[in-house]
């Protein structure tokens, strides 16, 4: 079966990148990342664009939540799971729970309109968290809890895009690669009443 449908999800899902390996079990999705693997565009310029982590995305259409439980075998410092937004290669935006170089977990995002941003929000006491993306008309925005129960607004943004796709990705940047699941993973069309009351 096409993994979107393996997911629950009410659209298809594609490849950006392929990764090393992969499996849904459980209705749980598994992504191996390699080594050296990030999206990432540097600001500064002192680096070559890093687009080469593996990210599965579809295209949705209209206002829409899309959620997940996420847990990562960290190693390495960024070693991340993500919940991915992908117009182009160089109009994407990411939501991660990614390893801080103080080797803390946390909730981190970036949004890349042509070069990248790079956003820590807070730190992680337990070994999985809740992540969220929205779609409100022309704006985006992420949220996380360690509960679902409770939201905590990390961003509201816009992406200079017509068209864009949502989905999940693993990066290891500095490291020899890691694993990300994404559990419970949960699909709403419409939209978010208020961004900042923490439902």
């Amino acid at each position: 079966m096409e993994p979107g449908s393996l997911l629950g999800l009410p659209f298809p899902l594609t490849w950006l990148r392929v990764p090393e390996r992969w499996e849904i079990a459980a209705g749980a999705l598994t992504i191996q990342a390699g080594r050296q693997t990030d999206w990432f565009v540097d600001p500064a310029g002192e680096a070559e664009p890093m687009l080469n982590a593996p990210a599965l995305v579809g295209a949705v259409a209209g206002d829409f939540t899309l959620q997940a439980r996420i847990s990562v075998e960290f190693g390495s410092t960024f070693d991340a799971g993500v919940l991915m937004l992908h117009a182009d290669d160089r109009c994407w935006a990411k939501l991660c729970f990614e390893l801080s170089p103080q080797g803390l977990p946390m909730v981190v995002s970036v949004v890349t309109r042509g070069s990248s941003d790079d956003c820590n929000s807070r730190t992680v006491e337990s070994g999985e968290l809740w992540l969220r993306v929205a779609r409100l008309g022309p704006a985006f925005a992420f949220h996380s809890s360690s509960d679902r129960r409770r939201w905590e607004l990390v961003r509201h943004f816009g992406l200079p895009a017509e068209s864009v796709s949502v989905g999940f990705e693993a990066q290891s940047p500095l490291g020899e690669g890691c694993a990300a699941t994404f559990a419970d993973v949960g699909f709403e069309p419409g939209r978010l009443a208020d961004l900042r009351s923490g439902v």
